[in-house]
């Protein structure tokens, strides 16, 4: 008799209580659950059919990762919930030959002498943001991150530097982009039922037309860039116009929309964030605070943005930042496509899987003290790309995550060389649902004190 395969470890909470939870309290719904099944359990939660299994053994991520062409598929139906945002042609839903075709021609805006050219940007928007704060006023670092890394998407991604087109597009990319900061918010994408157009002041209503008038604007943009070539332009949708496939085909207005959502969904809040939490260990913690800026003052005279993004300590703060607090939860989700066994459970096909991000990185055999902030981690060890993942893995790891790591250092090292900071509130941040990431809950509250008298290593910026 053939032996029936059961799914592994299922959570006995009522699925709807177990879908509330999921929205208004992810961290702590996933800790309760892996207290009780460490590396493996099963769920029903919205968003990702009707039931998932999440992973959070590295062996057992490093297969799926390793196999996700054939035994763990990714497949697009399973992250269907940001196809409102992201449109039916971005990299993220495209599946097989053309995710794979389509990420080959999004790459090379990402890498090499791109980034290069985008580091002194990057600084100046950074200098201009912390600039205008006046001393000894209480200020959310939060704002401050997502106002740098709004303007590099203007300015970076969209090639957009100043005028009117600027401002409108800035306005336009906020008011969609913080429609879904809160968990109730945020629950349209997971309950396809509160997806009602009900006017402009309901949730929905108002989101369907922000998307609509920054199509617009980008549609028009692009069809400006085709009537007007400039070879001499290096932002990321010029690049983007100008790469073909194989087969020498550029891509369509809508692909270039669609990616162009892509990114600035996926750039905007997850860098933002993340440099909002690096803000708050850094001044959290004393000692990883002086010996950071003992390594900023070694630079010299003739410093440039390579030199920072290169240095080991702020890497290694960086690292133990996305550590503890990842900003995405989970890898792109994956689909079983043949009976397999994992972890000793017997899967079968279509088994919705997801490589837990934040439960791998608070495994206490991975990360000793997983709740504490200790970079020296980074320094003393090297970790697997299945047991540090803050990017996902596999074919489906995140286009741009070497761009948000320059961005995070260099807006860090900015900061931290130019000016001297103090948090205000003393209480614990703790993780929040924002959309589809985890953001501290109050913004990290802080205030300048004043200016760094020793600046030598940033002459040149």
């Amino acid at each position: 008799m053939k032996k029936q395969a059961q799914l592994p470890n299922i959570l006995k909470t009522r699925p709807f209580f177990q879908k509330i939870q999921w929205i208004a309290d992810p961290v702590g719904y996933m800790e309760k659950a892996a207290q009780q099944y460490p590396d493996i359990f099963t769920a029903r939660i919205v968003g990702f059919g009707d039931t998932v299994v999440f992973v959070n053994h590295p062996q057992a991520i490093q297969e799926i990762l390793t196999n996700d062409r054939k035994k763990f598929v990714a497949v697009a139906e399973a992250n269907k919930i940001a196809k409102p945002l992201v449109g039916e042609y971005s990299v993220f839903l495209l599946e097989g030959t053309r995710h794979k075709q389509r990420r080959q021609l999004v790459m090379p805006a990402f890498h090499g002498e791109q980034m290069q050219s985008y580091g002194q940007r990057i600084c100046s928007l950074a200098e201009n943001a912390f600039s205008q704060l006046p001393l000894d006023q209480p200020f959310l670092g939060h704002n401050v991150t997502q106002e740098i890394s709004l303007q590099v998407i203007l300015q970076v991604v969209l090639g957009l530097h100043e005028g009117e087109k600027l401002q409108k597009f800035k306005h336009l990319l906020l008011q969609m982009l913080n429609l879904f900061q809160s968990p109730f918010t945020s629950s349209v994408f997971f309950f396809s039922f509160l997806q009602k157009d009900l006017g402009t002041w309901s949730p929905w209503g108002k989101f369907l037309r922000d998307r609509k008038q920054i199509d617009e604007l980008i549609y028009a943009e692009i069809t400006e860039r085709r009537q007007q070539p400039d070879t001499k332009r290096v932002d990321i949708l010029s690049m983007l116009m100008s790469a073909t496939d194989d087969a020498g085909q550029p891509m369509t207005d809508q692909e270039l929309r669609d990616q162009l959502i892509s990114l600035i969904l996926a750039g905007y809040e997850t860098t933002a964030t993340a440099t909002a939490w690096g803000l708050y260990w850094i001044h959290k913690k004393l000692l990883v605070h002086e010996k950071l800026l003992k390594e900023l003052d070694t630079l010299g005279d003739f410093t440039d943005p390579m030199s920072i993004y290169r240095l080991p300590y702020l890497t290694a703060v960086c690292n133990e930042t996305l550590r503890i607090h990842p900003v995405i939860m989970f890898c792109f989700p994956r689909v079983v496509q043949e009976p397999v066994r994992l972890l000793g459970h017997l899967l079968e096909p279509g088994t919705v899987l997801l490589a837990s991000v934040y439960l791998t990185h608070q495994r206490e055999d991975l990360y000793p003290q997983p709740k504490e902030f200790k970079p020296e981690r980074f320094v003393e060890s090297q970790f697997s790309p299945y047991e540090f993942l803050p990017f996902g893995g596999g074919v489906r790891r995140c286009i741009g995550e070497a761009l948000a790591i320059f961005q995070m250092k260099l807006v860090l090292a900015i900061a931290l060389s130019r000016y001297e900071f103090a948090l205000v509130d003393r209480r614990p941040e703790r993780p929040q649902r924002r959309g589809f990431t985890l953001a501290p809950a109050d913004g990290v509250k802080m205030v300048i004190t004043g200016r760094r008298v020793c600046q030598e290593s940033f002459k040149s910026l």
